[in-house]
């Protein structure tokens, strides 16, 4: 919706920055300020910046910045109108309804996927539980030892072997064939062009995001033919690394530990059996992304993972994910199951709760897959086990579980902990320094990613791109520069801009100062949130320096259009009238002299 710039304001206004924020990034003081761990890249030390005086932050690794309503756009995944009506509810603000959609003419919206998603999802249901086609699924869920309940709590559906029914339930009630195909629930042929349904013959999954919405489905074959599972692609309304199965459910459940599995029905199985701090990934390894979803709701995750070779490769890499963002994990190890559903209906929900308290800690996990590989016996092969357990050693930050772990596996060895210890010191510092490097190196690279992104035409001619940058930032910061530009004392216009991503903060900015005045916040509903971060930037490189004052102003704006008339004569083919009238006189000038000498 188009939302009026006072409720914007007061939307802002009742959120604090670093209570929001704060709910997300755990954050310490710095000085005047709030630091922590960046939640848009990976660090290890913190360079995500809150400025509560002035409500905006910066990550000064990534580059990601803007205001409250940004960061809630970067880190739920929505748009601009979305991410306010999130902060309203938040601050108790009531959005009036009866504004005009200022997104409605830009391809396909999350609002109309999620409302497309909703349908789908009481068709799919309708499908199980009342139509005569869903009794194989009614009979699989019963098999599988669904409850009712569970079923009905999980919206679990079916999706009928026709290749026509839903897509065109989904026309009857308004919905095009695009929004359908970018909503991944309808593909087109490319032999005859006809649309079809994606799911068919399989139970359904809903996926259900945090804020209660369903973005996405899975899709399961009751059988043994593949693929196994089918599941939503992303979306205007999802992205698989920013979402986790039955989170809407945990995250009240979870604050001492997530059990973290690896499908859908492993959790509704752990759920129904009395463990609602179950979830899982979608259809896709565990992310960085998340890792930092998962260390926002818990400080704890006992890794229930498969017991086969690919489970263990899992877990490994979960437990690097989750270590990285500060987050305790430990594994269970489960005999005579090959994964918590049929541990569960095999030996039940207490052995499944004694089980979690036995968890073994990421080390001895670790420790106990080294030992398993070698034969300690031989000294060769002692030797290469001492070489991997240090390299495991050397990955963990603390110390303290350094030194212990030293001491646990010199005692599994028959080495001396210093031993163990000092290895595993030296391949850490090797770490540290080739992890120094190649961050530094993927700095550069996003940044340069970044701005490519964002300002591709910077490239072509950096002068001009840096005049820009400089005018933009000071015009967001300082209402008087703003005011000489609109009463004439000062002559900018877009035509003087030399990117097109100039081009449109200029005029944006001047748009919103010359309607009611400007607010950074109202950027949002023309810029995306890395075009937003952009606009940031330049204010905290701005505000880095000492002097901004009017000749400074005044001086980027003659070197900017500068840059722009000498553009202008390049693309013309020539030189500008000033340059051929100067040209001009030149030539008649050394005409003169010539006829004087002769």
């Amino acid at each position: 919706m188009k939302i009026p710039r006072e409720v914007v304001e007061e939307i802002i206004r009742r959120n604090d920055i670093e209570q929001v924020i704060g709910s997300y990034v755990t954050l310490k003081p710095a000085g005047s300020n709030m630091v922590g761990l960046c939640p848009f890249h990976s660090e290890n030390s913190p360079s995500f910046t809150v400025f509560g005086s002035d409500d905006h932050f910066y990550c000064f690794g990534c580059g990601a910045g803007g205001d409250v309503i940004t960061f809630t756009m970067k880190m739920e995944n929505v748009d601009y109108p979305t991410a306010l009506e999130m902060l309203a509810r938040r601050a108790g603000i009531e959005i009036p309804q009866t504004a005009e959609s200022a997104y409605g003419d830009r391809g396909v919206k999350r609002e109309r996927v999620l409302k497309m998603n909703e349908a789908a999802a009481r068709f799919f249901r309708h499908c199980l539980t009342k139509e005569p086609c869903g009794e194989e699924a009614r009979q699989y869920f019963k098999k599988r030892g669904i409850t009712d309940g569970t079923s009905k709590q999980f919206y679990l559906g079916y999706a009928p072997n026709d290749f026509g029914k839903l897509t065109n339930y989904l026309k009857s009630l308004g919905f095009t064939e695009e929004e359908m195909i970018v909503g991944f629930l309808c593909g087109k042929s490319q032999k005859t062009g006809r649309a079809y349904d994606y799911f068919r013959n399989r139970v359904i999954f809903p996926i259900v995001d945090t804020s209660r919405n369903i973005v996405a489905f899975g899709g399961r074959v009751m059988d043994d033919s593949k693929p196994k599972y089918l599941n939503s692609s992303d979306t205007p309304a999802f992205k698989k690394s920013k979402n986790l199965f039955a989170l809407n459910y945990a995250k009240g459940f979870c604050a001492d530990q997530i059990i973290l599995c690896e499908g859908y029905m492993d959790v509704i199985a752990l759920h129904q059996a009395g463990f609602p701090n179950a979830v899982a990934t979608l259809g896709t390894a565990i992310t960085e992304e998340h890792a930092r979803i998962i260390s926002r709701y818990t400080k704890k995750v006992i890794i229930s993972y498969d017991s086969d070779e690919a489970g263990q490769k899992a877990a490994n890499k979960a437990m690097l994910l989750l270590g990285r963002v500060g987050v305790e994990v430990r594994v269970l190890k489960m005999e005579g199951a090959k994964d918590p559903d049929e541990f569960i209906k095999k030996k039940g929900a207490n052995a499944f709760k004694a089980l979690l308290s036995e968890s073994r800690t990421g080390f001895e996990y670790k420790l106990e897959a080294v030992l398993s590989k070698h034969d300690i016996s031989q000294v060769e092969e002692k030797r290469r086990a001492a070489e991997e357990i240090s390299a495991v050693i050397a990955n963990y930050h603390s110390t303290v579980e350094r030194e212990l772990y030293s001491k646990r596996a010199g005692e599994a060895l028959g080495i001396s902990a210093d031993a163990i210890g000092a290895d595993a010191e030296r391949l850490r510092k090797k770490k540290i320094r080739e992890i120094s490097i190649e961050q530094t190196r993927e700095a550069h690279a996003t940044l340069h990613q970044y701005s490519n992104k964002v300002n591709p035409d910077a490239a072509k001619n950096l002068r001009a791109a840096y005049a820009e940058e400089a005018l933009l930032g000071l015009m967001m910061i300082y209402p008087e520069y703003r005011e000489d530009i609109e009463r004439g004392r000062v002559e900018l216009s877009e035509s003087d801009f030399f990117t097109a991503f100039g081009k449109r903060a200029f005029t944006a900015i001047m748009e919103l100062h010359s309607s009611g005045g400007f607010v950074y916040a109202m950027l949002g509903e023309s810029f995306n949130p890395d075009e937003m971060s952009a606009l940031q930037d330049m204010q905290v490189r701005r505000r880095s320096l000492t002097e901004n004052g009017p000749e400074i102003f005044r001086s980027t704006a003659d070197i900017l259009k500068a840059e722009a008339q000498k553009q202008s004569a390049e693309e013309s083919g020539g030189l500008s009238l000033e340059e051929k009238l100067a040209l001009k006189r030149k030539k008649l000038e050394e005409a003169r002299k010539k006829r004087g000498e002769n």
